[in-house]
């Protein structure tokens, strides 16, 4: 098992705690030695198995924070378009880059 951000592998006994970090990115780390900077624990100890599964149901999204919210810039929010209908996704107005 690899810690947060690689390296040398972890001890598989437990206690772990999950971690996570300022981008929403989830990761495990034993109980007793020091957590890595940037990464904060949320509260959850068990086994190696117990934490993984507790990550598997809460990070459903993949994609960083920053990325989220970059897009969220340019997506409409997909509750918004299904509640005032697909009229309410902005329109493309140019040219893509490449194109002619």
């Amino acid at each position: 098992m690899k810690p947060p951000g690689g390296g040398s592998s972890l001890p598989d006994d437990g206690p772990f705690l999950v971690v996570v970090n300022h981008e929403d990115q989830y990761s495990i780390w034993p109980a007793g030695p020091e957590i890595p900077a940037g990464w904060t624990p949320v509260g959850r100890t068990g086994t190696e198995q117990e934490c993984l599964g507790y990550i598997e149901t809460v990070w459903t999204d993949m994609r960083p924070r920053s990325l989220r919210q970059h897009i969220s810039h340019i997506e409409p929010d997909p509750t918004e378009v299904a509640a005032n209908g697909p009229e309410s996704r902005p329109q493309f107005r140019g040219r893509v880059r490449g194109s002619r």
